[in-house]
Order: structure tokens, then C-alpha cells, then sequence
């Protein structure tokens, strides 16, 4: 039974990466998707691979930041009769040292990552209720799972991300909506280019990542664990490897944390 067909889907950070590929993903499984970014040509570029598939999409620019606009986008997306399922993928990515982040960093991290998701998910679910039925689907990343140096901001909003949806999901049960949070490992995406490291060398730091999933992979990994209904959706295996060591042994992950501390400092800060 495929639980998509005919049914509308609304996907926030819809131009790129792995929101791209869930909106492209989601419109072969026969739904109406929804492709939500603050870049309209982005968008566009997405919507046009789904028709020209022969696929059913619209593209609406929005600034999930913005609850008023998020309000908006909701009912929007909702006009043709219901909202079946809401990604709320849109976010930032930056890595360092907790020293050489501002308050202007924790600020955009939190508006972008946190705020995004609360908005996304405060706007769909009430709607959902109303309607009876539906679908929340947070992305948050492996870093919501465990602590990781040089990630602090990161695994601050994204665990923040785990929390807000794991509470919700057993509140929203009895009222006809699920939710559901995706925890995907490193997956190389257009942001490679662009993320901001703090106090260092994008490219250096890229070099020390060891294996990363595509976002196609990734896309369909998420859909698979929402078709399950799943709350939890955490993958690959080899990075879930360290979320299994902190909770078994913490003091083991505090250990090798501390040497990636050090061949960071060696590698790719650019001053000690």
C-alpha cells in the first residue's frame, strides 16, 4: 500500500539537498508536494523536475523564521482540501568551537533550526487536528541523538529538535496526527560548499569527514521509516555507532570526542 498517493505534502528547504530529493521522491509516489523555500529560484528548479515528470507540484517562497508566513504557507498548502503530510526540513549548518561562536551565531542557529521547526509543526498540527488526520516529519540529524565537539550549536538545536518531537508524538496520537523525527548521518549535500566552520578551513574540515550517505538515499530512508510510522527514523548503522557507545559507555565517547578536538585543532583551526 503506498500512503502517499493522492495525498498533499508539504516540504520546507524544498530547493536543495535532501528537501529536494524528498519532494522529487514523494511526487513519484503519486503526491501533490508542496516545495517551500526562502529561494524561489531553488524552487522552481525542484517544481520542474516534478512536472516534467509528469508529477503534481507548486512552489511557494517562504521564510519559515516567519510565523505569520509559516501560517500562511500552511494554508496554502491546505486549500485543495486537506495537508496529509508536513516536512519540516529547513535549516542551517555550522561546526567549531563553542569559543568562537557569537551570540549572533546561537541566535541564527536557533531562529533557524529550532524556531522552524516549531512554527512548521505548531501551524500543521493544528490544522491537523481539525482535519482529523496527518503527518509531522521533523528533521533533525544524528547529532540530536548524542553530544559531539565541534558541534555544539548543532547538536544544541538538533537535540532540541528530538525532544520537541518525541514529547509531542504520544500528545498527537489519540488526536489522528502522527509525528515523527528523522535523524539522518552525514549526507553530502550542496552545503558542503557554503557551511560556516568557526575559526577554520571549510575544506580541511570536509576532508575529515569519513563517509557520508547521498541525499537520495537519504530522502527515501526518511520516507521508508514514515510509511512504518515510525518516531524515531535514525540512520545509517555506522554513525549510529556512536550514539549506541555514548549511551553504553560515555566515558568512551568523552575519550575519542577529545582526539577529533585535537586533529581539529591541528588540521583545520586556523589559529590555537
Amino acid at each position: 500500500m503506498n500512503p502517499f498517493s493522492g495525498k498533499t505534502a508539504l516540504v520546507t528547504g524544498g530547493a536543495s539537498g535532501i528537501g529536494r530529493e524528498l519532494c522529487l521522491e514523494l511526487a513519484k509516489l503519486g503526491a501533490s508536494v508542496v516545495v517551500a523555500d526562502i529561494n524561489e529560484e531553488g524552487a522552481e528548479k525542484t517544481v520542474a523536475a516534478i512536472t516534467g515528470s509528469g508529477g503534481k507540484a507548486e512552489a511557494v517562497v517562504a521564510d519559515m523564521r516567519d510565523p505569520d508566513a509559516v501560517e500562511e504557507l500552511v494554508r496554502k498548502a491546505a486549500s485543495g482540501g486537506s495537508l496529509d503530510y508536513m516536512f519540516n526540513n529547513a535549516g542551517v549548518i555550522m561546526f567549531g568551537e563553542f569559543r568562537d561562536m557569537s551570540y549572533e551565531d546561537w541566535r541564527h542557529f536557533i531562529d533557524s533550526d529550532v524556531m522552524t521547526v516549531v512554527h512548521g509543526t505548531s501551524s500543521a498540527y493544528k490544522l491537523m487536528i481539525r482535519q482529523g488526520h496527518g503527518h509531522i516529519v521533523n528533521v533533525s540529524s544524528v547529532f540530536g541523538l548524542f553530544p559531539f565537539a565541534l558541534a555544539t550549536g548543532y547538536t544544541a538545536v538538533k537535540q532540541a529538535v528530538v525532544g520537541l518531537t518525541m514529547a509531542l508524538r504520544p500528545e498527537a496520537a489519540d488526536l489522528g496526527v502522527n509525528v515523527s523525527v528523522a535523524c539522518p548521518g552525514s549526507v553530502k549535500t550542496e552545503v558542503r560548499k557554503t557551511y560556516k566552520i568557526l575559526n577554520g578551513d571549510r575544506e580541511a574540515f570536509n576532508a575529515m569527514i569519513m563517509k557520508e550517505m547521498n541525499p537520495n538515499e537519504t530522502a527515501l530512508k526518511i520516507l521508508q521509516g514514515v510509511r512504518k510510522n515510525k518516531g524515531l527514523i535514525a540512520f545509517p548503522f555506522y554513525d549510529l555507532v556512536f550514539w549506541w557507545m555514548f549511551r553504553l559507555f560515555p566515558s568512551g565517547n568523552f575519550w575519542w570526542q577529545r582526539k577529533l578536538v585535537n586533529l581539529f585543532r591541528k588540521r583545520v583551526r586556523f589559529n590555537s
